[in-house]
């Protein structure tokens, strides 16, 4: 688990009393950390991807103040980096990752809960990825993908509402 944040615009269109559009556009830092230890080497692998995001969330309210919200998002790559720290060094992927070995789009669904106080809102949404993140690649005519992982971001959000 990496910690990073979005900062982004959001439009809520009212269908009806209940129901409301929200479509969204923002900047989003994921990524992760990854551990290993075998015989060979042991290690931390770290990947920063930033995206362009961009989701169409159905947000039902379920009181005044409180609602759900859920739909898809499409993201775009803007960056990609990786950064390893080994006991040995035949793994450089710092200098041998870089944004075009990632996946430019994640495509994913996002749910969540909010907390709306008149032109403040709080809340706590899940996006789970559907892209791999990682393309595929091949070594010696077996194929892989590295980094063989989907996007999984928690995210704890406050915003400010302008009408």
């Amino acid at each position: 688990m990496l910690t990073g944040f979005n900062l982004g615009l959001f439009a809520k269109l009212p269908l009806s009393e209940h129901f409301a559009l929200q479509p969204e556009l923002y900047y989003s830092m994921k990524g992760a950390e990854v551990k290993y230890n075998n015989l060979f080497v042991d290690g931390t692998a770290q990947f920063n991807l930033n995206y362009v995001e961009l989701p169409i969330l159905l947000v039902i309210n379920i009181t005044d103040f409180v609602n759900i919200h859920v739909g898809p998002y499409a993201a775009y790559l803007i960056s990609g980096k990786a950064k390893n720290e080994t006991n040995v060094n035949l793994f450089d992927f710092e200098d041998n990752l870089d944004t075009d070995d990632y996946n430019k789009f994640d495509l994913g669904l996002a749910v969540g809960l909010g907390l709306d106080f008149k032109a403040i809102s709080l809340g706590l949404r899940y996006n789970h990825g559907m892209t791999t993140v990682g393309k595929e690649r091949s070594f010696l005519g077996t194929n892989y993908t590295f980094p063989d992982a989907k996007n999984g971001v928690m995210s704890v959000y406050l915003s400010l509402s302008l009408n």
